[in-house]
């Protein structure tokens, strides 16, 4: 099995924890959009305890990526997908926090051919 598709595999369980049920195709092509980060183990989490971080995600994802502006909610938006996990939850992985802030502004099409 390649290193990727374990990595989809642990999202899959984890997304299981939390009870979301998720598109397979959507959750692996925005997992490739995520490129090398989802295989350090730092990089491959979002820390929402770190303003720093979650300010990251706001303008080099949310923005830069899905061409979203601040009008849209973008901070309230992060803290809806932090709840979803779970605040004490260590496991909020890059990918399933993108996955999920793509749901929640109905930005799939850019994720599909």
């Amino acid at each position: 099995m390649s290193k990727f598709q374990e990595c989809l595999d642990i999202y899959a369980k984890e997304f299981g924890k939390i009870g979301v049920e998720f598109d397979a195709d959507l959750l692996k092509a925005v997992t490739k959009g995520c490129g090398p980060s989802i295989y350090n183990a730092d990089a491959s989490k979002v820390s929402s305890s770190d303003k720093t971080e979650l300010d990251r995600v706001k303008t080099n994802f949310l923005i830069k990526k899905l061409g979203l502006s601040e009008s849209d909610d973008l901070d309230g938006a992060i803290s809806e997908v932090v709840e979803q996990f779970g605040k004490s939850n260590r496991n909020k992985f890059r990918a399933m926090f993108y996955y999920l802030l793509v749901k929640k502004f109905g930005k799939e099409s850019l994720y599909t051919s």
